[in-house]
């Protein structure tokens, strides 16, 4: 269970303090060498910060989803790769938290919150990435078992999570079709391939999953049969926002060190800073670091209060993650020749801040998804009014 204060305003300064003393000093060495912190997911599940924005009653801290993301803000300003992980892995305790059955969530949770387990959320798919409805992975009844075939994409934690949650078909064509399965890392006939090799969160694993003739047990079936996209696009609506939380972290850290640069860098007898060409950058950096910030939070606060947030996620994930690949562009620009080298993280925030405009659904589809609603509001509002 989680052992987590009670109140954001007792973890938060111990966060912080973690990343200034044992996160962000290790994070260039360990992306270097394509290291994952393991180490580091255990010492935040006994904090019970992987159980934040979940349930007392099912061993969560019960916390707002508000204040969880900005414990993801914190630990993405140390780590993106920290920060991911804590993300990826509340995402793929959400089917089970939400949408299982009492046996799953008293045998599951406890250890999948507590940090004992870690997880991974399988959707994509080589042919079925933007297009998830189209995914091909299948999996027939078999007595007491699934079994399943296909391959997943793109799947963070793949050889190092504990558990997998499958969006696999089960019926036919479209969204109707897709069933939602859990399988451990032993599951026979699971397969994790080799890394992708990144151009940036290099310390965050991610590869294909084979599966060929992968045995799932039958209690293992994660709500419905045929509901399964349903809980994926939900549980997407809240990574979309710890997405967007994450890019807000990171680009405050650029703005920090570029911030620092410029007031201690001197040209022409005076610091850099003083030059309204780069105080005017910083002031833009500044302000949109804001406008996220009040923007993902905004959206939280309707998730909190029950309310539909499918197009504040999204508007969160696009403006935030478009901040964040601006503001790290810059930070490079304001040092220089030396921002382009690896004596300052900015190089690697900005590497960094690219995947954020692609994952959780790329920022073409955040625009999709936003524009759908507005039209599909007018549309309701007209009918309404008749």
């Amino acid at each position: 269970m989680s052992t987590t204060p009670a109140v954001p305003d007792e973890l938060l300064p111990r966060l912080r303090e973690l990343v200034a003393e044992e996160i962000r000093p290790r994070a260039d060495e360990d992306e270097a060498h394509s290291r994952f912190p393991r180490d580091l997911c255990r010492v935040l599940g006994k904090l019970g910060v992987l159980g934040l924005p979940y349930a007392r009653e099912l061993g969560g801290s019960g916390w707002r989803f508000e204040d969880y993301l900005q414990a993801l803000e914190v630990l993405a300003g140390g780590w993106l790769t920290i920060a991911e992980t804590v993300a990826v892995h509340t995402l793929a305790c959400f089917p089970v938290a939400a949408h299982g059955d009492d046996a799953q969530r008293r045998e599951l949770l406890p250890a999948m919150l507590g940090g004992e387990l870690l997880g991974s959320y399988c959707l994509s798919e080589p042919g079925a990435g933007s297009d998830a409805a189209s995914l091909t992975t299948k999996a027939v009844p078999d007595g007491g078992h699934f079994v399943v075939n296909g391959t997943k994409a793109w799947i963070t934690h793949a050889g190092h999570a504990d558990f997998y949650n499958l969006f696999v078909r089960t019926g036919g064509d479209g969204p109707g079709g897709i069933s939602c399965l859990l399988a451990d890392k032993d599951t026979p006939g699971l397969s994790p391939d080799r890394p992708e090799k990144k151009m940036g969160l290099t310390g965050s694993p991610v590869a294909q999953i084979h599966l060929n003739d992968a045995r799932v047990p039958r209690e293992r079936l994660v709500g419905e049969l045929g509901r399964g996209f349903a809980i994926a696009m939900s549980a997407l609506d809240r990574g979309r926002l710890g997405i967007a939380a994450c890019a807000i972290g990171l680009s405050q850290a650029a703005l920090d060190v570029a911030t620092d640069y410029a007031m201690t860098r001197r040209q022409f007898g005076r610091p850099v800073g003083e030059f309204q060409a780069v105080a005017f950058m910083l002031a833009d950096m500044a302000t949109a670091i804001e406008a996220g910030r009040c923007l993902y939070r905004s959206a939280a606060r309707r998730l909190d209060a029950g309310e539909d947030l499918t197009k504040e996620a999204s508007m969160a994930k696009l403006f935030c993650t478009d901040t964040a690949m601006q503001v790290t562009t810059d930070a490079v620009q304001i040092l220089g020749a030396v921002g382009y080298t690896d004596r300052y993280p900015v190089e690697r925030y900005m590497r960094e801040a690219k995947v954020l405009q692609i994952f959780e659904g790329t920022n073409q589809i955040q625009r999709l998804v936003i524009s759908r609603r507005l039209t599909a509001e007018r549309r309701d509002a007209a009918s309404a009014g008749r």
